[in-house]
């Protein structure tokens, strides 16, 4: 069953509770980033050329089911207002007499946005009571927030649950199609880079991927455990022994397929070990094979970058999710910005995975190069493990 889309229902005229994601990052009250706001504005502008009336809820942080003034959506309902043109008021919380008579005020156009979520327990602990309050102030619930969509969270299955109507917004239905039905059905070859600092946490994304890509591209320091895991020292670079036998099945499980699989050969090192990564200084490339004892791996060397390059050139559509060394470092940062432009270049459908990897993709300048940067971390990593997200399971039922 295919989820039905705002563009698919009946909203005309209609009160609408939109949840949003603008768990935005904030520094003294000001937000330092604002794509996941922009993100949402097609969803926000076509319910209001529909002359909806809306009513948009998030979470912020991590309140622990408690009052922050530090985590209040104010910032975000002020740049909200001035993205759209037009006055985004604030309710006092997403709760209560005051909240609902706000709610109940709103004219054709009008837009309130209801405070922090989290601020009430309820949101986490997926209440059903929570949910029939905050629900009952709209007649159709709209989901546009993939970065929270696998957290069982009241917001995500709660409101579906009980509401008489619901949809998914435009944001939520990029995410769903690229995602999901272009990792189902990619055009080929399809390549899968995968990076960042523990295989722990893309397991599950490189077992499913394997079953499904042509080339697999590793990097961070994940690769490292791949490489001690054939027996290659790697120094005092970071590594997961317990996962040796794991990392060596998916090497079996490669070769058996025919999926070429690329490892680091050669990689950027720091001698400084046991230093914050900020303080630590480039000390040189080094083959995979030499790498000295007292040696930490930071970042893949121009040799690997020069080999990922080949192994991305044929490819049709891209799957990357994970840097490629210790970018937060400038000194460390050029084998990921590297496999940016290689991605951006590349005639083929990119999708790119949230949270570090999004931060590279800004920082190289090439957000616009790429087909689809995803708005989610989490969420993208467990869609791309083939996981059943919470919140499009809810909306599913929702619709049938």
């Amino acid at each position: 069953m295919a989820l039905l889309r705002i563009d698919q229902v009946d909203v005309a005229g209609k009160k609408l509770l939109i949840r949003v994601d603008y768990n935005v990052p904030l520094q003294g009250g000001v937000i330092t980033d604002d794509l996941r706001i922009r993100a949402s504005l097609p969803t926000l502008e076509y319910a209001l050329s529909q002359k909806c009336s809306l009513i948009l809820c998030s979470h912020l942080g991590k309140p622990k089911g408690a009052p922050d003034p530090k985590l209040s959506l104010a910032p975000a309902a002020k740049r909200l207002s001035e993205l759209l043109g037009r006055e985004v008021r604030m309710a006092p919380d997403c709760l209560g007499d005051a909240t609902k008579a706000m709610a109940e005020a709103l004219a054709p156009g009008d837009i309130l946005m209801l405070e922090n979520l989290r601020f009430h327990p309820g949101e986490t602990a997926g209440d059903m009571d929570f949910a029939k309050e905050v629900m009952a102030m709209a007649e159709v619930y709209v989901n546009d927030a993939f970065g929270t969509a696998h957290r069982p969270h009241a917001s995500m299955v709660g409101f579906p649950a009980v509401a008489k109507k619901c949809c998914a917004g435009f944001l939520l239905m990029k995410e769903w199609q690229f995602l999901g039905e272009a990792v189902q059905n990619p055009t080929r070859p399809f390549v899968a880079v995968s990076g960042g600092a523990k295989v722990s946490s893309k397991l599950g994304v490189l077992k499913n991927l394997l079953t499904k890509v042509d080339a697999m591209v590793i990097g961070g320091a994940m690769a490292n455990t791949f490489l001690a895991a054939q027996g290659y020292k790697v120094g005092k670079s970071l590594v997961e022994p317990d996962l040796f036998d794991a990392a060596r099945d998916i090497l079996k499980e490669a070769k058996e397929r025919n999926v070429g699989f690329y490892l680091p050969v050669d990689c950027i090192i720091s001698r400084d070990a046991g230093k914050p990564i900020a303080e630590m200084r480039p000390a040189g490339q080094v083959p995979f094979a030499a790498i000295p004892d007292d040696a930490v791996v930071l970042d893949i060397g121009p040799v690997t970058a020069g080999l990922y390059a080949l192994a991305i050139e044929p490819a049709k559509t891209i799957v990357w999710n994970g840097p490629m060394g210790a970018f937060e470092n400038q000194a460390f940062a050029q084998g990921s910005f590297t496999l940016a432009h290689i991605i951006a270049g590349a005639p083929a459908v990119s999708i790119v995975g949230g949270g570090d990897t999004d931060v590279v993709v800004h920082q190289a300048g090439l957000a616009e190069k790429m087909t689809f940067i995803s708005t989610g971390g989490g969420a993208s990593l467990e869609f791309l493990e083939g996981k059943e997200l919470p919140a499009f399971a809810a909306l599913m039922e929702c619709q049938s």
